[in-house]
């Protein structure tokens, strides 16, 4: 090799040593700068996920609870401090809990304090329940009126078995005939005005 050739090889080497030392100077000076705004972010992450894993540990330790008090009511239907713990567990499993009693025990009364519940479908279908129970054409009606309701269509084929119960065969074609030939129904609807609606 010849002494140009070392020469510039030595060369290369104090850049790349050059270059290296300027990077840490400026790592350097920029940790230096944001060193208590890096600290912070730090700080603030661990804290998420401090944060999370213990509001997970807290979620899980929750559900399981509330399962279990759940268990407690199926032995004892009549345990109201489990029943009022599984409220403070879970407010939405609680009202589940009492829609099922109050249709177990066919109790129009607690289907309809139901009626507000934020629990998932169980505010939709214990307005019916309870409609239904009491014979109550004014409010099955009045739930087949509605757009987004479950039990639509079974509301109206209600409302018209009522009708004719009442001798109103008219007024129950008239309802059989909001029955749509693609609704499950349309077949009940069909049955009942061929006996006794026509």
């Amino acid at each position: 090799m010849s002494l140009k050739e070392n020469l510039e090889m030595v060369k290369d080497e104090l850049n790349s040593e050059e270059k290296f030392f300027e990077k840490a100077v400026v790592t350097e000076r920029f940790v230096k700068k944001y060193k208590k705004p890096l600290i912070g972010v730090v700080v603030a992450v661990v804290l998420v996920v401090a944060g999370n894993l213990a509001y997970t540990a807290s979620e899980q330790s929750r559900i399981e609870s509330a399962n279990e008090t759940l268990a407690q009511l199926q032995k004892n239907p009549a345990d109201s401090m489990a029943l009022t713990k599984l409220e403070s567990l879970s407010p939405a499993l609680h009202d589940v809990w009492l829609y099922s009693q109050a249709i177990a025990n066919e109790n129009a009364v607690e289907l309809e304090k139901l009626k507000n519940t934020k629990a998932l479908i169980i505010n939709d279908t214990s307005v019916y329940e309870a409609a239904e129970l009491k014979d109550d054409i004014s409010t099955l009606e009045a739930y087949s009126e509605k757009q987004e309701v479950i039990y639509k269509d079974l509301a109206t084929v209600m409302s018209a078995v009522l009708l004719i119960n009442e001798g109103k065969i008219a007024d129950a074609h008239n309802k059989l005939e909001m029955i749509g030939a693609n609704s499950p129904l349309a077949q009940v609807a069909s049955a009942l005005m061929h006996y006794g609606v026509k």
